[in-house]
């Protein structure tokens, strides 16, 4: 039997080339379902690899608290209206330094905590100026997000007790203001406060998306420098100037009944990184309540676990990918009825050619094997066919609607597999009619 399969399949060949159109008309039913499952696929894998850069920029095990400056607006009152108001309003200090070390100190399963403060500021070197953020933060604050030096130290413990001027810049920063030279031990200026390099980052890819999905910076074109540097010598919320209270006069009443408050937390962001994962939701919920008692009631912060929300995102695009792969499923599934179609249509049509080859010594095995060959073929074209098709399908996806696609080698193989899955499955039946033909029957057929 093994040796009757070639000579049946030339011959299946044979019978394809001298219906060439209607050939490629039936492969395509298989070439699109080849396609779009390759491309569905190749979207699924792209989604997945785009979570895993979220949670790397993010961080894993890591529990985001930001603060929460309100805004006020309403009708003009009268002032006895307001003086009650003030009195009935509850005080908070704001997310401190000192909430930063309670929950170190109290928490149990907290591994460290990274106070952040973000501040914009205006680089200035050898002539050249940009606008820039100054970001004041804590040595751990490298591990929150797997940050790298390309070259030089991360802040010592001296640097920060002492609150010295140094910094540690991005590859952006590098780039535009040492563009030739080394920066290391080189000054640069962020408003009025002179800072010497000591490190710089190892480049971050960041797409747009991604700073706009995450609500994160581009963290090539920060500087940064030790919290208590940030504090002691550029800007402290906690302390209320002069220049704070004139400010806070103007925006508390300017004249059409809005009153806008100012941001008095002292901080910007806390990450507090959790030893183990399943920990993550307890830690939150003790953190929030803690945050609360030492806000004297007031909920002027919001808890965020980046993974939990990406892991969500991630549940939502799987039932999306499943869904879109089950569509381009049902393509193979119409294509493999064209091909039954087409074969039983042929089978009618060659019932002379049939008959002859069972009259002058074919076997019934012969003739299935053609018309299985026949099938077979057909979704083998329609297949290679429609993996270019796939491909090409995935690059104008990534290239025009801007989703990442990622073609993997066991997609191509899936997807080839089950095209002649299709073809071997829906031509056994044609085949099966053909071989049944009665041979003197089949010779006087017209």
């Amino acid at each position: 039997m093994w040796k009757k399969i070639p000579y049946n399949f030339f011959i299946a060949l044979d019978a394809i080339y001298q219906n060439k159109f209607r050939a490629f008309l039936t492969s395509l039913g298989i070439l699109f379902g080849v396609a779009s499952v390759i491309a569905m696929l190749a979207i699924g894998k792209g989604a997945q690899q785009e979570i895993l850069e979220q949670l790397k920029l993010l961080g894993t095990n890591n529990v985001i608290v930001t603060p929460i400056v309100e805004q006020e607006e309403g009708e003009v009152e009268d002032e006895d209206d307001q003086q009650g108001q003030a009195e009935k309003k509850r005080f908070s200090p704001g997310l401190t330094l000192s909430d930063a070390r309670s929950i170190q100190k109290i928490i149990p399963g907290v591994d460290f905590v990274s106070p952040e403060v973000v501040v914009e500021t205006m680089a200035i070197r050898s002539g050249l100026r940009r606008s820039t953020k100054l970001v004041g933060v804590e040595p751990n604050y490298f591990k929150t997000s797997n940050f790298h030096l390309s070259e030089g130290d991360m802040f010592d413990k001296y640097q920060v007790e002492n609150s010295l001027p140094v910094c540690i810049i991005g590859t952006g920063v590098k780039a535009r203001f040492f563009p030739q030279e080394a920066p290391l031990g080189k000054q640069i200026k962020c408003g009025n406060l002179w800072l010497t390099v000591i490190g710089v980052l190892e480049e971050r890819q960041i797409t747009q998306s991604n700073v706009k999905h995450l609500s994160i910076r581009d963290y090539n074109m920060d500087i940064y420098t030790p919290i208590t540097t940030m504090l002691l010598r550029f800007k402290n919320r906690a302390l209320i100037t002069q220049e704070d209270v004139k400010r806070a006069e103007v925006n508390n009443n300017n004249g059409n009944g809005t009153r806008q408050r100012t941001n008095y937390h002292q901080l910007d962001r806390l990450i507090v990184r959790v030893d183990d994962t399943k920990y993550m939701g307890t830690v939150s919920d003790i953190m929030s309540r803690m945050l609360q008692r030492r806000h004297n009631d007031v909920v002027d912060f919001e808890i965020v676990v980046p993974e939990i929300l990406l892991e969500q995102e991630q549940r939502t695009r799987t039932i999306f990918n499943i869904v879109l792969g089950a569509i381009a499923s049902i393509s193979l599934i119409v294509g493999g009825i064209g091909i039954m179609n087409i074969m039983l249509a042929s089978v009618m049509e060659r019932t002379k050619e049939i008959g002859i080859r069972l009259a002058i010594g074919a076997t019934q095995t012969d003739v299935i094997l053609q018309f299985i060959s026949e099938a077979v073929a057909i979704s083998i074209t329609g297949g290679v066919a429609g993996i270019i098709t796939g491909f090409v399908m995935s690059y104008g996806i990534e290239r025009f609607a801007e989703i990442q696609t990622i073609i993997s080698p066991l997609s191509v193989a899936l997807s080839f597999g089950v095209s002649i899955s299709v073809g071997l499955i829906f031509g056994i039946f044609p085949a099966r009619k053909a071989a049944a033909q009665d041979p003197i029957v089949s010779l006087r057929y017209e």
